[in-house]
């Protein structure tokens, strides 16, 4: 293999746990000359990766069938040997179908699969993560065995945040995209108060998690709470994550962003369950969920938009104990 192309541009906390297909396939074929396909926003995740050649970037947001076409033209005029399709879209899917490439290999629940060389079953079992699921995809050439994901913030970056770094601190993340993945900001304020005083604790997001993070600094009264949300890129935050006593997340972007650098994590699942194959990889990781038994959780593979129920019984019966145990 000389040219390889990995498509996945879906969201951040997908795209990182693709990493290992990266690394497994540099394992395999030390020589080729390997690129990655993100939506854009995203290719700051690879910022100076060691081991990709390019990252392509598909702009979604405008004109995103004339951007596709673009990419297509591309992807064909480099005639790829090896194309891994990660996500089970249509668009992804005609890409990878049209793509030229000699091999292309993707999900079978990709509706397009039937014109890949190679489809491989996408199931999801309370014993396959989903970092197992996408190495599947290489497996018959790569071999089996099992890679964290892995990202590699650079020394500027680490340089970035150093000021940060206290012999003794924090982070929390406590955004998420969507409203039944994300531990209330009430139950995060009540958790800040029972951290031991003198330790600093920095809440971590994207610029839209600002207003977020602000209200939960100033309503948690901590003179130790530092609102660093839209402050510092991916790969910075990345790099505060790794030093850090423990990062608090809920089942987000973050938690596997900790995943890349091997942080201490502590995951909270509200609606969701570990059991969907997204939990984190850090050597030293933990899950956090209500002990009472809903009918109604888990209520969807990814969150949604509000609680079917009316009741959100399944972040609100999360005692905060729980996180205070971790630190």
């Amino acid at each position: 293999m000389k040219k390889i192309l990995i498509i996945q541009s879906a969201s951040i906390g997908d795209v990182i746990l693709a990493t290992p297909v990266v690394e497994k396939l540099h394992t395999t074929f030390p020589e080729a000359k390997i690129d990655l396909l993100v939506k854009k926003g995203n290719e700051t995740l690879f910022t100076g990766h060691p081991f990709l050649n390019e990252v392509l970037i598909w702009d979604k947001r405008s004109r995103s069938l004339m951007n596709f076409d673009k990419l297509l033209h591309r992807i064909r005029k480099t005639r790829y040997d090896l194309i891994v399709n990660i996500q089970r879209f249509f668009l992804t899917g005609l890409m990878t179908a049209c793509s030229g490439a000699k091999t292309k290999i993707g999900f079978d629940k990709n509706p397009l699969s039937y014109f890949f060389t190679l489809r491989v079953p996408h199931v999801i079992s309370d014993s396959i993560h989903e970092v197992h699921r996408n190495l599947s995809l290489i497996a018959s050439f790569a071999g089996p065995g099992t890679v964290r994901p892995k990202l590699y913030p650079t020394a500027e970056d680490s340089k970035r945040v150093e000021s940060y770094r206290t012999p003794m601190f924090y982070t929390i993340s406590p955004a998420s995209l969507w409203f039944t993945k994300q531990y209330p900001a009430k139950q995060w304020i009540s958790f800040i108060r029972m951290i031991p005083p003198g330790r600093e604790i920095y809440l971590l997001g994207s610029r839209t998690d600002h207003a977020l993070c602000e209200q939960i600094r100033i309503q948690s009264g901590s003179v130790y709470c530092k609102n660093l949300a839209g402050e510092l890129t991916f790969l910075e935050s990345a790099a505060l994550m790794s030093k850090a006593k423990m990062n608090f997340t809920n089942d987000s972007a973050p938690m596997h962003l900790a995943s890349a650098v091997n942080a201490p994590v502590t995951a909270i699942f509200c609606s969701t369950v570990p059991g969907f194959g997204f939990g984190p990889l850090s050597d030293d990781s933990a899950t956090i969920q209500t002990n009472e038994q809903l009918l109604c959780r888990p209520c969807g593979l990814h969150g949604i938009e509000n609680c079917p129920e009316k009741h959100f019984r399944c972040a609100l019966s999360l005692p905060t104990e729980k996180l205070r145990a971790r630190c």
